[in-house]
């Protein structure tokens, strides 16, 4: 049987934490939901109806709760492990919604000791261009995937770890994302293809093309939705991304050599038949994209 998650403590209450602590207020109406954040965005929370509680002190917000789930950016994520890892109480699962996780990890390992909280290395893969509480939207998680980290072979009282994480598991299936089990290194090079470096692409795209609009403003004066949809990504903040981009630079450096390479090959197959095969191969992988959703 799965466990039960009675009071839950949502530790940062902006996009991810604000929709899935909305979430459970919709679909697990019995639990108890806590938030933790700055006062004014805790506020927001309030008003939003994610939480029942804002709760400014993160040892009161964290105690009694059967789950704490972190949705910080990841510098901070991992800032706070240790603290939280001291304050849980023993039974409780804390799970985190780092974008990498190599790093986050590795800090719980050094910060989750036997005989306290359990930990599980999380990453919904859903989000927005736009942050805060403010874009928060309980159905964020549908039809996603929801990455999770695999416990480590030395990890002890896995029995009682395994009542947890199936519980969560319930939890994010309710919410209606998909699972998807896979260790912190495949995490992040995988991650680093399908999310981080379309986000840089973006924003290099974006830079492209205000380098060259002139003073009558084309060429945007002339874009329709496909250069729109192409540079949504460009509307997320830097804020966001920072520590994304320092936790993962390795993997990111390594496809961002190979998209050097391919965009060389696309410049060389400019006026040969080569390139139809280019258009083929990324009509195909696209549909295989639109198939999954």
């Amino acid at each position: 049987m799965a466990a039960s998650f009675r009071r839950v403590a949502i530790v940062g209450t902006g996009l991810i934490g604000g929709s899935f602590a909305l979430a459970l207020r919709r679909y697990f109406p019995d639990s108890v939901v806590v938030g933790w954040d700055k006062p004014q965005v805790l506020r927001d929370a309030l008003e939003r109806g994610g939480i029942h509680e804002a709760i400014p002190d993160l040892s009161l917000a964290i105690a009694g709760a059967d789950l704490i789930y972190v949705a910080l950016p990841v510098g901070h994520t991992i800032e706070l492990l240790p603290e939280i890892a001291r304050l849980a109480p023993r039974n409780a699962l804390v799970t985190d919604a780092s974008s990498t996780k190599r790093s986050v990890c590795a800090a719980a390992a050094e910060s989750f000791r036997e005989g306290g909280a359990h930990f599980l290395g999380g990453h919904p893969m859903a989000g927005k261009e736009t942050s805060g509480i403010a874009s928060a939207d309980p159905n964020l998680f549908r039809g996603s995937k929801y990455a999770l980290m695999r416990a480590s072979a030395s990890e002890k009282r896995v029995k009682e770890r395994e009542l947890h994480v199936a519980g969560f598991v319930a939890v994010i299936e309710k919410l209606g994302a998909e699972p998807v089990w896979l260790d912190a290194e495949s995490h992040d090079r995988a991650a680093a293809v399908v999310s981080h470096l379309p986000q840089l692409l973006s924003v290099a795209l974006a830079g492209v093309v205000r380098s060259q609009t002139d003073e009558t403003g084309l060429p945007v004066t002339l874009a329709g939705r496909g250069l729109r949809d192409a540079l949504r990504l460009a509307g997320s903040p830097y804020s966001v991304w920072r520590d994304i981009i320092l936790t993962n630079s390795d993997n990111l450096e390594r496809v961002l050599d190979q998209m050097i390479q391919a965009l060389e090959q696309v410049r060389s197959d400019l006026r040969t038949r080569a390139l139809e095969e280019e258009f083929t191969a990324a009509g195909e992988l696209y549909k295989i994209l639109r198939d999954m959703q």
